[in-house]
């Protein structure tokens, strides 16, 4: 999913915004014993995403974990519109769906100066 600003009429005097670049924000659960093996995937993951990109990521995890299950989330600052693709196939070749419980969940957001 992309969020774009589109100009409908090229001759209108509003300007669009269409970003370059947009923050994305990827959640999910995992089984509290394969956090190690997500951890370590993720971060595989992520370093190849910089070196072939140059779209660094972060990996986070909340603090507590509930009914044996934790909440990760993937962050990639400044990352082009379509990311997307890029990560979608990254997952796939990280094999991150074998530990995630569930759906990985995906939003975007712009920086605030952006939205003006």
């Amino acid at each position: 999913m992309t969020n774009r600003l589109v100009q409908d009429d090229p001759q209108s005097s509003h300007m669009s915004n269409v970003p370059d670049k947009m923050d994305w924000y990827v959640y999910y659960r995992v089984r509290a014993e394969f956090s190690a093996s997500l951890q370590l995937r993720v971060t595989l993951m992520q370093d190849r995403l910089l070196r072939e990109f140059g779209i660094a990521g972060a990996l986070k995890r909340r603090p507590q974990s509930q009914d044996g299950m934790h909440t990760w989330m993937e962050v990639y600052a400044g990352a082009p519109p379509d990311f997307d693709a890029i990560l979608a196939s990254a997952v796939l070749v990280a094999n991150l769906t074998e530990l995630v419980d569930g759906v990985r969940h995906t939003e975007q957001f712009l920086d605030g100066s952006s939205c003006a």
